[in-house]
């Protein structure tokens, strides 16, 4: 049995001891770990490597490391080991985002050599709700977005990513075929759902990642015309109405910590902060 703290990459045989660490933080983890029950622990299928940090022989903090480098339950020690690994491979994520003391960490040891970063998002609520809005009424135009909706819904999706990360995705060096794939697939599973009037989609909200214990919101917008009317408030209420009742016991979601007009529509639909992450874009 090793007895010093050592690094290596998981294979499948190690999924129970990678859900164990994932278990843990159930919340900040969603997104990790609703990967690895997709996927497993095969790269190829995976998407990228998870390493696993040992302690006298035991897994003690691992790291996705894919399009995004995702630091989880990991400690001084882990960090340390991962911020070594990452160097020895250099940088090949277009993010690193996660827990934000374990995120800053990280990145503190990264940045002589991948700095400087396009944005740094030092603070950004995790936030979550187990209950149904109180006193908000659902928007009963929301709705799931149809598998032959996808040039519908396409446009909003691109408009939102611009929006909130600052590069369209169709500029990336695929031409944008992975993000399309990815807005398919939440389209087919039923987790992209949308207002639309005039045949434009006004609102949109997206179901991310699902575990058997938590759903993680993303892709929260409103058309810039149709702001301040309340959309997003009372969209949100029909999504998170819908994923509580189909998805899991607990919606959760995370927000800049500077978009003051967010953090209030979500306080009002009942979320409740539960932790932070910090992101690291390139």
């Amino acid at each position: 049995m090793l007895t010093s703290p050592t690094t290596r990459v998981l294979q499948p045989a190690d999924l129970d001891d990678a859900l164990e660490v994932l278990d843990r933080e159930p919340v900040a983890n969603a997104f990790v770990t609703a990967r690895v029950l997709d996927a497993g622990l095969d790269p190829a299928r995976l998407g990228g490597e998870m390493w696993g940090w040992y302690r006298r022989g035991r897994l003690g903090a691992l790291c996705y490391a894919g399009a995004n480098l995702v630091p989880v339950c990991a400690g001084p020690g882990a960090v340390r080991a991962f911020a070594e690994r990452a160097l020895l491979h250099g940088r090949q994520c277009s993010s690193i985002v996660g827990p934000a003391e374990a995120t800053a960490a990280l990145w503190s040891q990264l940045r002589p050599c991948w700095g400087p970063a396009r944005e740094l998002r030092p603070r950004q609520p995790l936030m979550a709700t187990g209950e149904p809005p109180a006193g908000i009424t659902s928007d009963p135009l929301v709705r799931p977005v149809r598998r032959n909706e996808m040039e519908l819904v396409l446009p909003a999706a691109v408009a939102m990513f611009t929006e909130e990360v600052g590069v369209s995705p169709l500029a990336a060096a695929d031409g944008g075929l992975a993000y399309q794939a990815r807005l398919a697939d939440t389209v087919g599973r039923g987790h992209c759902f949308v207002r639309v009037e005039d045949g434009r989609v006004v609102f949109k909200a997206e179901i991310g990642a699902v575990t058997p214990g938590v759903c993680q919101l993303q892709g929260v917008w409103t058309a810039p015309g149709h702001r301040g009317r309340g959309l997003a408030t009372a969209g949100l209420a029909t999504v998170v109405r819908h994923a509580l009742a189909h998805t899991a016991p607990v919606v959760s979601l995370y927000v800049n910590d500077f978009n003051a007009p967010a953090l209030a529509v979500y306080r009002r639909l009942g979320f409740r902060e539960v932790g932070a992450l910090m992101s690291v874009l390139f």
